[in-house]
Formats: structure tokens, C-alpha cells, sequence
């Protein structure tokens, strides 16, 4: 399993015309799975990602995660990040 993380301002997941899914600041999430991954391995990677300390605090520093902002998370299925 791989993940690619990115801090956003906001993001969004469009098919067609539609928007299927959609945030404002917080976590954009692509993640690849493959044959063999486990729901263990996602759980972990789930708790990881959320507590990636990558948001300021109030002295500026980057000591803040998405759990203790209380961001969201947008995550997005990108089989091609095994290609």
C-alpha cells in the first residue's frame, strides 16, 4: 500500500459533471492498493496519515495534524502510483 500526501486548501473529486467528494483545508490522499494488502495495513496507514504533524501551531512551526485541527481528509483510489 502507498500513499502520497498532500496539505490542501481545499480539494475536490469530480467524474463527468458530478463532484462525488469535496474539502476545504486539510489532507488530500492518494492511495494505492495492491494484491496482498491488508485492512490492518490500511488502519495503520489510516492512523499515520491523520496524525502527520505537517500543519502550523501557533508559533509557526509545523507541530499541528489533521486530528488536532480537526481537518478534513480527502482520499482518492490511484492504482498508478504501482505502475
Amino acid at each position: 500500500m502507498r500513499a502520497l500526501v498532500q496539505r490542501v486548501s481545499r480539494a475536490s473529486v469530480t467524474v463527468g459533471d458530478q463532484v462525488i467528494g469535496q474539502i476545504g483545508p486539510g489532507l488530500l490522499v492518494l492511495v494505492g492498493v495492491r494484491h496482498g494488502d491488508t485492512a490492518e495495513a490500511a488502519a495503520v496507514l489510516a492512523r499515520k496519515v491523520a496524525h502527520l504533524r505537517v500543519f502550523e501551531d501557533e508559533a509557526g512551526k509545523m507541530n499541528c495534524s489533521a486530528v488536532e485541527l480537526g481537518l478534513a481528509v480527502l482520499v482518492v483510489s490511484q492504482f498508478t502510483l504501482y505502475a
